[in-house]
C-alpha cells in the first residue's frame, strides 16, 4: 500500500481539484522537483489510490434538466434479488450512481433525466416494474451548492 504522507495528500488534493494539471505545475504546488512528483503520481496510480481521471460535464449542455436521488427498498432480501436488481440498474443509462446502503432501504440511486416527464417514464416503466422493488422514494435536486464529484 502506498504511504499517504503529507506530500502525497497534497498531490491528491491538487489532482482532485484539477486532474489536467501539468506535472510541472503540480510539482511547484506541492514543493517537489518534477521528476520526484511524477514518480509519486505514478506510484499513486500503480497502487490504485488514483483510479483514473475524468472530465466534469455540464449537465444542462447535455440535455439533463432533472436530477434526483432515489431510495429503493427491495421486497426480497436474497442474493439473487440483489444481483437481479443491480443488473437491471446497470442497464439504465439514467442511473449514474448506484449505492447499496444500510438502513431502511437497500439502494440509493442518482438519476439524471432530460426533464420530469422523462424521469416519470423511467420511474414508472423501468424501475417500477422490476419485481424486486418494494418501495421507491424520490428526492428531487433543486440546487447543488457543493458538489465535489469529478
Amino acid at each position: 500500500m502506498t504511504k499517504l504522507d503529507a506530500i502525497n495528500e497534497k498531490i491528491l488534493h491538487e489532482l482532485s481539484r484539477d486532474g489536467r494539471l501539468s506535472n510541472l505545475d503540480l510539482a511547484q504546488r506541492v514543493g517537489l522537483s518534477p521528476s520526484a512528483c511524477l514518480r509519486r503520481v505514478q506510484e499513486l496510480e500503480r497502487s490504485g489510490v488514483i483510479r483514473g481521471y475524468r472530465a466534469v460535464l455540464a449537465p444542462e449542455k447535455l440535455g439533463i434538466g432533472f436530477v434526483a436521488y432515489v431510495t429503493v427498498g427491495l421486497n426480497t432480501h436474497t442474493k439473487s434479488a440483489l444481483e437481479a436488481f443491480e443488473q437491471a440498474i446497470a442497464r439504465a443509462p439514467q442511473v449514474v450512481e448506484c449505492h447499496n446502503v444500510t438502513g431502511t432501504v437497500e439502494y440509493l440511486l442518482r438519476v439524471e433525466a432530460a426533464d420530469l416527464a422523462s424521469y416519470k417514464h423511467w420511474h414508472t416503466e423501468i424501475l417500477g416494474v422490476l419485481p424486486q422493488v418494494g418501495s421507491i422514494t424520490t428526492y428531487v435536486v433543486m440546487d447543488s451548492p457543493k458538489d465535489l464529484r469529478a
